[in-house]
């Protein structure tokens, strides 16, 4: 099993390292982090949960443009 994690939104899938605070994939994968709410098997995680190794985390969009 690889050491990476995935991030999902909408159609979009992002690889990260596993150890990487939420707030750090986020910005890694050039996502705003106050455009997402993020979870993890189906629970709301934080911008400071480490994400560990086969993690999936959905992103939702909160805002969108106009």
């Amino acid at each position: 099993m690889d050491n990476t994690v995935k991030l999902i939104l909408r159609e979009k899938e992002y690889e990260v390292r596993q150890g990487m605070t939420l707030l750090d994939a986020l910005k890694k994968s050039q996502i705003i982090p106050e455009s997402v709410i993020a979870t993890r098997d189906g629970e709301l995680i934080l911008d400071d949960e480490i994400l560990k190794q086969g993690d999936v985390i959905r992103l939702i969009a909160v805002i969108s443009g106009g």
